[in-house]
């Protein structure tokens, strides 16, 4: 099926592919983004996005922000086992295709995809149609990772990349769907 909204990914990776240490720490991340200087474009992404769309995974550890970054946008967390209810800024989903019927629904434009597990849900069900890569010149050996099995190619073609402060480096890609 076809829906009526795009669905782009903005995401930091170490250089070995991994997007948290396995308790989920980003100090790695977010010391480096740090010295790269400015948001490295996150801002301009975010100015464009309507809805955000997480796990539990990126959900739970964001509860410590604040301010909270997604004030002014739905917010959906895909999780089978978060309860629903208790944060009134976000709507729990048990299951991606009622995810996407209500976001059809609800007139939604442009979708931000956020989290490992998501990230893959997405691309397998071929919805994905840009992706954003910062990467971060540090080798973690063990984490986390972005990409994992998708049960086929997923071919992309090259938008543009950035070379920031401290060799970070951004990367765009737009997913090439079949057909």
């Amino acid at each position: 099926m076809t829906y009526p909204f795009s669905c782009s990914v903005f995401i930091g990776t170490s250089l070995d592919g991994f997007i948290a240490r396995e308790d989920g720490d980003l100090h790695w991340l977010t010391s480096r983004g740090e010295a790269a200087g400015g948001d490295l474009g996150y801002q301009e992404f975010i100015d464009g996005i309507d809805t955000v769309v997480m796990g539990r995974g990126t959900y739970e550890p964001g509860l410590s922000y604040d301010p909270w970054p997604h004030e002014g946008r739905y917010v959906a967390v895909l999780s089978t086992t978060l309860e629903q209810g208790p944060d009134p800024r976000v709507t729990v989903y048990r299951d991606l295709d009622r995810l996407l019927h209500a976001l059809a629904e609800r007139g939604t434009k442009s979708v931000y995809v956020d989290g490992g597990q998501v990230i893959r849900a997405f691309l397998r069900a071929g919805l994905i149609d840009r992706i954003t890569i910062t990467t971060v010149p540090v080798l973690l050996g063990t984490g986390l990772p972005l990409f994992g099995p998708f049960g086929g190619d997923v071919p992309l073609g090259h938008v543009s990349t950035k070379v920031f402060d401290a060799g970070v480096v951004q990367s765009t890609y737009r997913v090439i769907q079949a057909g």
